[in-house]
């Protein structure tokens, strides 16, 4: 392994290990799990090129032993978990958001009944968020300050996204598919044989800023990038299936952007390393 690629690794493990150990998750857990994450994907990688994998093909790729992989092999992962229950809330505010149905004459979202005649918040909730009871999104959604009940007893819209502050193992979901996602993106761009066909990764950082830049800093983050997020909702809604009902095409695609804003105290050697910049 080279030093560059062993750095990237052990920045990479940095924050996981220090989440991971929050949870008291020990090493021989995580272990176990790294270990059935390399005989998964090799199988898919063995499968694509000589379109078979065995357990002693997979075993030579990933240096563990036959009985090892054997036992992995059996080792379920429930993927239901993977899909976080979140995007259900993020669609029903992006249809609130930008269906006409839901919006007035200014293109803002209504202010909705509970249940009744459409529009109405159960209407919204039926359209956007398949089989889920109103009731239940509206818990979700007032639990997160999201939405408020006007004295009329209305349904109001507060934020233009949905975060799950006080559900643990809706921010765990999180974690797992968008740094999945950055990582995807990385990972094709240093393999891609194209220019054409590079993903969009753009990052900006200083390394030398006082500590009272930082809250107006980020306020102008969370303006720019939430405006941004709107018109990239907007531009997204407009295309899937689940929104238009209608839209035509083959295969079925996932795609998306990520705005994240990160802080953290710059110490002795990271300031030597780094220097201000945009990548």
């Amino acid at each position: 392994m080279n030093s560059a690629l062993f750095n990237a690794i052990y920045r990479l493990l940095t924050p996981l290990v220090r989440f991971l150990l929050r949870k008291e998750v020990s090493f021989d857990a995580f272990s176990q799990l790294a270990r059935k994450v390399y005989v998964d994907i090799s199988e898919e990688r063995l499968l694509e090129s000589e379109g078979k994998a065995t357990t002693s093909r997979i075993a030579i790729v990933t240096g563990l032993t036959r009985k090892d992989v054997a036992k992995l092999r059996t080792l379920s992962v429930d993927s239901s978990a993977m899909t976080p229950r979140y995007n259900r809330s993020t669609k029903v505010i992006s249809g609130w958001l930008h269906d006409s149905d839901f919006c007035d004459s200014r293109k803002q979202p209504r202010m909705l009944t509970p249940e009744g005649e459409h529009p109405c918040f159960e209407s919204l909730v039926s359209r956007y968020s398949g089989d889920m009871p109103y009731r239940a999104m509206l818990k979700e959604l007032l639990g997160t300050e999201t939405v408020e009940l006007s004295p009329t007893g209305k349904v109001r819209l507060l934020k233009r996204s949905f975060i799950p502050h006080d559900d643990e193992s809706e921010g765990i979901s999180i974690l797992g598919n968008e740094t999945h996602n950055l990582i995807d993106t990385i990972d094709h761009n240093l393999n891609s044989d194209s220019k054409d066909d590079l993903r969009f990764q753009r990052n900006v950082a200083y390394d030398n800023l006082p500590e009272e830049a930082l809250p107006e800093f980020k306020a102008f983050v969370e303006e720019n990038g939430q405006r941004l997020i709107d018109q990239l909702n907007r531009k997204l809604a407009a295309e899937d299936r689940d929104v238009t009902g209608d839209t035509k095409g083959t295969g079925r695609m996932k795609a998306g952007v990520g705005i994240y804003y990160f802080e953290e105290p710059v110490g002795e050697e990271t300031a030597k390393d780094n220097n201000g910049k945009e990548s």
